[in-house]
């Protein structure tokens, strides 16, 4: 079993050297400066602001349990937990 953190939405363990970013759950623009936060692959932190808007985040996204439950991020988390915690790929724009 590996001491790596694991990823909130994709589930996948993230290894020292692979591209992260810590996640405010309620966005440092809505009043979560100094809230809590949660650590994600980059590529998952990406999907999630490529798929919600800073209110959505704030108002209705701001769980890792909402955030996995959210149609979009549920089919994103579905896909990457099957590629290696190294994957790295583009993240689509914003619909």
């Amino acid at each position: 079993m590996s001491d790596d953190p694991t990823c909130v939405l994709c589930g996948r363990p993230i290894p020292p050297d692979v591209p992260q970013s810590l996640h405010h759950l309620i966005p440092k623009l809505k009043g979560g400066k100094n809230g809590p936060t949660v650590l994600l692959h980059h590529i998952c932190h990406k999907e999630i602001h490529a798929a919600l808007s800073e209110a959505e985040l704030a108002r209705n996204f701001n769980t890792p349990e909402a955030l996995r439950s959210h149609p979009r991020l549920a089919k994103f988390a579905n896909w990457v937990a099957k590629r290696p915690p190294s994957f790295i790929s583009r993240v689509p724009k914003k619909r």
